[in-house]
């Protein structure tokens, strides 16, 4: 099924949404602005295989943008509002942009980025020199298919350890749009029900991978989507009371956050419509998805997988509640879990996982981290750098996580770009960052300095150096605290043993997992 169907057969049906100002977009409109986007870019020259990037907050015509990439055979890379400036100029030129689309709420960033093989250069609700007004010049155009439409993909950003994200691209299937399901469109319907039926809760930013993944694959079946803004537990069940939701994605936080609210006023709310509950991109703690499965009842769903589509490890109440604590049994790709040196590892030894056959990706511009993916001796496993386990049953359980990424409300973060800048700052000899405990969010942000002179350690250095972190990179990267010490252990060589450090600030947690 495609958009163009459903704005044929279902043209005034809401294709989503927006639950804070309660505009509807039907499918015919959806389908008729994303042509129009699709006959402009087309007219400035991009084919299928170009890219595209889009930089803006949960957007009334944010999918305007996915799905005139999607039919056009484009690669399109979303990229968080969050990000700062640089960052965000690393992302669209890295990712070979040859149009951005933003919104006037990144004017200040979009002003001074240095992105010279962007041609066409769009801006919502208002502009600035430099950009069109993207609902002026897109009416314009016709809203008819292009020519040449076929399936584009998203190309999404991972951070890497190197400290630059790095994107990650998958051939094009070149087939015609509709023509087959994606993956989770395929996933949405064996797993979880998904129907024209369907209306399909997301509190989450759309850039990132599950929330934009899951939202087009509930239009893509027919069903309605509800977009909130921003995400507020109270206000998300009142949404799923007003609009009969069935199908919901969360994170871990989320459902913290939902178990915070006063049990008499969370509890005022009919959830009764709910199908499906699916929650991924962190661990979730076992006491917190226990107190969920006994509130919203046995329609909680986990799964585990990375936006490189390697694998897809699923499991369903029942089966977590008879496995606590699992992530569950792998249902694209067979699991292996592999020590250091590559042997695999007998049931209830931890070790590396791997994925077997399920997927074929790269990171863009990166071949060292592509071939750090894959497993020394069979080229066709690779891995997220997560560290786990299987039982008897074949359920998988993780217990660490990537080397020394950072899981801090589902968002993942890895330390190395802090490091790179907190250690050139004048009064930073050395520095080490990683997660500590964090009850809310699982993990935060903690930075270890040495400083050259310790008697500048302190509260005025700790505010000093989160202040000039926090005017280079997106805050949710930034430490929220630091420590000082006279000395950071490395060995001889210069590698530093930051496992040693955390370990100490993990103490008394059997796993990662909190």
């Amino acid at each position: 099924m495609y958009v163009a169907t459903h704005a044929k057969n279902t043209p005034d049906k809401a294709a989503y949404i927006m639950g804070g100002t309660g505009e509807v977009v039907t499918y015919r409109e959806l389908d008729d602005r994303s042509n129009q986007l699709a006959q402009l870019l087309y007219e400035r020259g991009l084919r299928p295989g170009d890219a595209i990037a889009i930089c803006m907050e949960n957007h009334p015509r944010f999918f305007e943008a996915t799905w005139a990439g999607q039919r056009s055979g484009l690669y399109y890379t979303a990229a968080s509002s969050r990000l700062t400036t640089e960052e965000l100029e690393y992302i669209v030129n890295d990712c070979g942009a040859k149009a951005f689309i933003t919104s006037k709420h990144k004017a200040d960033d979009a002003a001074t980025l240095d992105i010279p093989n962007v041609h066409t250069r769009l801006m919502l609700d208002g502009t600035i020199d430099g950009f069109e007004a993207y609902e002026d010049v897109v009416a314009t155009y016709p809203a008819e298919p292009i020519a040449d439409e076929r399936e584009g993909t998203d190309m999404l950003y991972s951070s890497g350890t190197t400290g630059r994200p790095k994107g990650i691209r998958v051939p094009l299937s070149g087939a015609a749009p509709g023509e087959s399901p994606t993956g989770v469109e395929f996933l949405a319907k064996m797993l979880w029900n998904f129907t024209e039926e369907s209306t399909y809760l997301s509190p989450a930013p759309l850039y990132h991978s599950a929330p934009m993944r899951f939202t087009m694959a509930a239009q893509r079946i027919g069903g309605s989507v509800v977009v909130m803004e921003h995400f507020d537990p109270i206000e998300m069940l009142r949404l799923i009371e007003r609009y009969k939701v069935t199908h919901l994605q969360v994170v871990p936080t989320m459902f913290v956050r939902l178990l915070k609210v006063p049990e008499a006023e969370r509890t005022q709310f009919d959830l009764s419509s709910l199908q499906s509950v699916i929650h991924a991109a962190a661990p979730c703690p076992a006491p917190v998805k226990q107190q969920m499965i006994e509130w919203w009842g046995p329609v909680i769903y986990e799964y585990y997988a990375g936006t490189e589509g390697n694998g897809f490890v699923h499991c369903n109440s029942e089966e977590w509640l008879a496995h606590p604590g699992t992530v569950g049994k792998s249902i694209l790709g067979t699991l292996h879990i592999c020590e250091e040196d590559g042997t695999e590892q007998p049931t209830n030894e931890s070790g590396t996982i791997y994925f077997e056959g399920a997927s074929n990706f790269e990171y863009h511009n990166d071949s060292e981290k592509t071939k750090g993916s894959r497993h020394p001796d069979h080229p066709d496993w690779s891995t997220l750098g997560d560290v786990g386990y299987l039982d008897d049953d074949g359920f998988l359980f993780l217990t660490d996580r990537k080397a020394f990424m950072i899981i801090s409300g589902g968002v993942n973060i890895y330390p190395q770009e802090a490091e790179n800048l907190l250690v050139t700052h004048p009064k930073v000899m050395d520095v080490a960052v990683f997660g500590v405990p964090n009850v809310d969010f699982g993990e935060e942000v903690k930075a270890v300095v040495q400083p050259i002179d310790m008697a500048d350690a302190g509260p005025d250095l700790e505010r000093e150096l989160i202040a000039f972190c926090r005017e280079h990179l997106a805050d949710v990267k930034c430490p929220r605290s630091i420590d000082f010490r006279p000395e950071l252990p490395r060995h001889p060589t210069g590698k530093l043993y930051k496992r040693l450090l955390k370990d100490e600030y993990w103490a008394g947690h059997d796993t990662r997992i909190i």
